[in-house]
């Protein structure tokens, strides 16, 4: 989902370089489900993204993460 900034951006590129709104969306944003697919692994350290920034989480909050994960999974098997 982009907002209208995002889509006017991606409106110009697309016109500039003669490709399809779906093709500069998948560039535009493939960088971020690459991100998302990292952090996801349960042995994610840090992920650095040249020009923009590093993404890491804390332990605390990793590990309360996992435990409210745990918790959730236990109490709907617990319904089924």
């Amino acid at each position: 989902m982009s907002t209208k900034k995002e889509k006017k951006i991606i409106i110009q590129l697309a016109t500039k370089h003669n490709l399809s709104l779906h093709a500069i969306e998948d560039v535009v944003f493939h960088q971020f489900k690459f991100v998302a697919e990292i952090m996801k692994q349960p042995d994610f350290q840090m992920i650095r993204l040249p020009y923009f920034g590093k993404f890491h989480a804390k332990k605390g909050r990793i590990a309360h993460l996992n435990e409210k994960t745990r918790r959730k999974l236990e109490k709907q098997n617990k319904t089924i």
